[in-house]
């Protein structure tokens, strides 16, 4: 993989806001310049949410495998940890790549989703999971549509690239259970709640603790894109923690 950055001394800390909804009001503002081209606030922003959105969005694919009803939110949920595993393994590489902080922690709002579906039971955690997840990916997906179609950044590209397969391909399994209302889910997608900053940021990891590494399943059948410097989808391994 590529060196350092060239002008950065420090790592980029993610700001205040982050989670569902991009906040920065400066969002093309180059941050640094790169060997894989400048870096923006919001290609940083994007990087941070996608590493935040597999922090929830994997252990609720866990839950599903458990408390899931129906063989089609099973599938679904297996769809969450194998793309969240591979998004995270490129995450982990690229925020080393570009020097940005990334989270070990969701923001509080995500955690509440994470705990709204360990609070349900039957029927009601499969309705749930549907729709919470139809809801977060579609709010999503507009963004990173604008990443891909805006990012001078090669390796933020290749990122968003994957993303966009993965989000799409969990936006259908969501559908194909049969559970979304679209009229409740199109509603929240359009008309977001106005939450407090404190809600929608992943706290900063701690000092010195150790990254957490969302694990592949055995039977992964999606594997990370070859990033910019890279000779091919195994030459930097991603080591697995738990």
């Amino acid at each position: 993989m590529g060196g350092a950055l060239s002008l950065t001394l420090v790592a980029l800390a993610y700001p205040s806001m982050l989670g569902v909804n991009t906040v920065s009001s400066s969002g093309t503002r180059v941050i640094a310049q790169t060997q894989w081209g400048p870096l923006t606030e919001s290609d940083r922003d994007f990087v941070v949410k996608v590493r935040a959105a597999g922090l929830w969005e994997y252990p609720v694919g866990q839950l599903g495998l458990q408390k899931g009803q129906s063989a089609a939110v099973k599938t679904a949920s297996k769809h969450l940890i194998d793309g969240h595993a591979a998004l995270d393994a490129s995450c982990r590489k690229i925020s080393t790549m570009l020097n940005i902080t990334i989270p070990n922690v969701a923001s509080p709002q995500q955690v509440g989703f994470v705990n709204t579906l360990k609070a349900d039971s039957g029927k009601q955690f499969d309705t749930d999971f549907a729709n919470i997840l139809r809801v977060t990916h579609g709010s999503i997906f507009n963004t990173i549509a604008k990443i891909r179609s805006t990012t001078k950044n090669t390796v933020v590209r290749t990122l968003a690239d994957q993303a966009n397969a993965t989000v799409l391909d969990h936006i259908t399994v969501m559908e194909n259970t049969g559970l979304v209302n679209f009229d409740q889910v199109l509603f929240q997608e359009t008309t977001p709640p106005k939450l407090p900053a404190k809600d929608l940021t992943p706290p900063p990891p701690a000092a010195g603790q150790p990254q957490i590494v969302l694990t592949p399943p055995v039977d992964s059948t999606t594997q990370p894109p070859v990033l910019p410097g890279e000779s091919s989808p195994n030459a930097s391994p991603t080591p697995t923690v738990g």
